[in-house]
This record gives structure tokens, C-alpha cells and sequence, in this order.
């Protein structure tokens, strides 16, 4: 190698490494500068990691709590500890389980204490269950979100039928929707028991 194939060289190594100090500058004068920033965003990414993982603890707890207490109320119907864990812990579950057992025992009072209970679909279903005459049956079925309400209109018709009310038990089946699984049972109705 010559002389001057080694100048260029060192030449070539000084300024790479005058590059790389230049670059090591900036970045300190870029750390120092957003160094609270860069801290606070590290902190809250900590911090949200942390939150997530107790969040998920907690709920996994209360998970596990609400199955223990489940397993008692299903071995021992009237355990009112366990009935009343699963009220605080689970207040939807707590009135699904009064719906069950208040259907199962034909407790009219359970089902009224249901009609206006959070679970939409358990008071929906309490109403149901409470309709016993054709008004209140009608009553539930014209409301738009009613679980029952092609079936809530069979049984208003079939009452009005036995009532001998032919005209209104045509008028009530033919507000059955369309479609519906009662569609046969409307039309065996109509052709057979109402003329």
C-alpha cells in the first residue's frame, strides 16, 4: 500500500467516525430535550400494561367467585348466601336464576318482581309468563320487542275462540307475522276454528 492510499483511508475512517459522533450528538440533544416525554410515554405504556393485567385478574376472580357460587345455588336451591353473591356479583345471572325458579314453582310474585328488571330479555320473558287472559297477552304482543309475540297472539285467539269471540280471534291471527313458525298453526286455525 502507498503512502497516499493510506492518507485517503485514514481520511475515510476519520470522517465515518466524525459521522457517527455527529449522529451520537443529535441523538443526546434529541434525548435531552424530549427526555420528560420519552419517560411519561415509557411510564404509561408501564403503567397501562399493569392496569390491564390487574384488570384481568380482577375479572377472572370474579369470574371464578360467580361460578363457586353458581355451583352452590345449583346444589341447594334456597342457599340465600349464594343467591345473594351471585345478586352482587352478577345481577343479570341473579335474575335469570329467580326467573328459572319462579317459572319452575309458579311464583307469581318472583315473576312481577322480574317485570322490570335489567336483564331485557328475563323481564321480557317474566311478562310473558304473567300474561294470563287475552288483553294482557295482546298487551305483550304488541310491543316491538317481544320475544313470545306470534305465540302471545296464538293463545289471545284460541281464548277468544273458546269465548265463542270468532271475529276478534280472526282479527288477532291475522296480526301473526309472516313467516313466522306459528304460520301453520294460524292457518289450521283459521281454516277449522274460525268461520
Amino acid at each position: 500500500m502507498s503512502l497516499k492510499e493510506n492518507i485517503e483511508m485514514v481520511k475515510e475512517e476519520l470522517n465515518s467516525e466524525e459521522k457517527f459522533f455527529e449522529k451520537a450528538v443529535v441523538t443526546e440533544k434529541f434525548i435531552k430535550k424530549y427526555k420528560n416525554v420519552i419517560i411519561a410515554s415509557v411510564a404509561a405504556v408501564v403503567l397501562f400494561a399493569v392496569a390491564n393485567v390487574a384488570y384481568e385478574m380482577n375479572q377472572k376472580s370474579k369470574l371464578e367467585s360467580i361460578n363457586i357460587a353458581f355451583a352452590k345455588l345449583s346444589a341447594n336451591p334456597k342457599d340465600g348466601a349464594a343467591l345473594n353473591d351471585i345478586k352482587a356479583l352478577a345481577p343479570e345471572l341473579h335474575d335469570a336464576w329467580v326467573f328459572s325458579q319462579a317459572v319452575a314453582n309458579k311464583d307469581a310474585q318472583a315473576l312481577k318482581s322480574l317485570k322490570d328488571t335489567k336483564a331485557l330479555v328475563v323481564s321480557d320473558l317474566a311478562e310473558y309468563e304473567m300474561a294470563m287472559d287475552e288483553a294482557s297477552l295482546q298487551k305483550y304482543a304488541s310491543r316491538q320487542d317481544a320475544i313470545f309475540r306470534d305465540l302471545a297472539l296464538v293463545q289471545s285467539a284460541v281464548l277468544l275462540l273458546n269465548a265463542n269471540k270468532t271475529q276478534e280471534a280472526r282479527d288477532v291471527l291475522a296480526k301473526v307475522s309472516k313467516g313466522s313458525s306459528m304460520e301453520k298453526l294460524v292457518a289450521t286455525l283459521m281454516h277449522y276454528g274460525v268461520k
